[in-house]
């Protein structure tokens, strides 16, 4: 068995991910491919990592835990997604992103050690991520993480590097936030890893949020009368509607932080893709793209 970790990142996924592979879990599980409600396992998962302070899990914890979180004895895939897995939000920007993400994940899985493990990760531009993310601290009535913080000088990459440091020879699959609506699809399979001729209920959640209702129904007919031939076809569909039927409020996000100026959210803008190009350089790290 396999166990995939969904790592989120914070203010990316909001858990379509899995809400998408659990109504589709009956498919999947004739495929080898268990998807639990993260209801069995994330306070679980948690408490047992802190119980184990860094430490192997023994045989019996093991067992007990995967009878916990799994309906049957065997699968090929185990998936598992929390956005908190690299951590708590109110921790997740401390003089850089995510500076625990390695050491958090390896604990995480020392509950499995026997098991191999694969992650998966969007990543957002921090210009738009940040004021997100402090928008779901203040929500739950925390301080303000951005103080006697640069924004400029947040890397993705960081973080990337030390998940790789703390798991060597672990898979690390990489994907922009931003370019999500055009490769869910992709997104959704390298997660699960079912068949390519898989049809999954619901795979267009993510557009239907972005696009108009008339759009959304315009392409489907579109797409039925001439099926895209390829995953590049797919996405050049797609990017038609979208530029034509997007909804501008979804997709357009006001910034407003003290301090930051236009030319702030260009610089921000502007590092985070020459980021994207350093972790695509990174070994062990795959990067699905548009």
């Amino acid at each position: 068995m396999r166990i995939v970790y969904h790592l989120g990142a914070h203010c990316t996924d909001e858990d379509r991910l899995v809400r998408c592979l659990l109504k589709n879990r009956a498919i999947l599980a004739d495929q080898g491919i268990m998807v639990p409600s993260p209801t069995r396992y994330r306070k679980l998962m948690r408490d047992t990592a802190v119980q184990l302070r860094g430490q192997d899990a023994s045989e019996e914890t093991q067992a007990m835990i995967l009878e916990q979180i799994m309906d049957g004895d065997h699968a090929e895939r185990l998936i598992l997604s929390w956005d908190s897995f690299l951590s708590f939000p109110a921790w997740a920007v401390r003089g850089s992103l995510y500076v625990f993400a390695g050491e958090r994940i390896r604990a995480f899985t020392r509950i499995f050690p026997g098991i191999e493990a694969e992650f998966h990760m969007a990543i957002r531009n921090p210009a738009t991520f940040l004021p997100a993310l402090q928008s779901k601290v203040n929500a739950k009535g925390s301080d303000d993480i951005l103080r006697k913080m640069d924004p400029l000088y947040l890397r993705w990459s960081d973080a990337v590097q030390q998940i790789l440091a703390q798991n060597p020879g672990v898979s690390l699959t990489i994907w922009c936030d931003e370019e999500t609506p055009l490769i869910w699809p992709e997104v959704l399979q390298a997660v699960s890893g079912h068949a390519p001729d898989t049809v999954l209920a619901d795979a267009d959640e993510l557009l239907s949020m972005i696009m108009s209702d008339i759009g959304m129904a315009r392409m489907k007919a579109y797409c039925s009368a001439h099926p895209p031939q390829s995953v590049a076809q797919r996405r050049r569909v797609v990017s038609a509607f979208l530029e034509k039927f997007a909804r501008q409020d979804r997709i357009e996000m006001e910034i407003d932080l003290p301090g930051w100026t236009d030319d702030t959210v260009a610089a921000m803008t502007s590092r985070y893709m020459e980021d994207v190009e350093r972790i695509r350089r990174l070994p062990g790290v795959r990067v699905i793209e548009s």
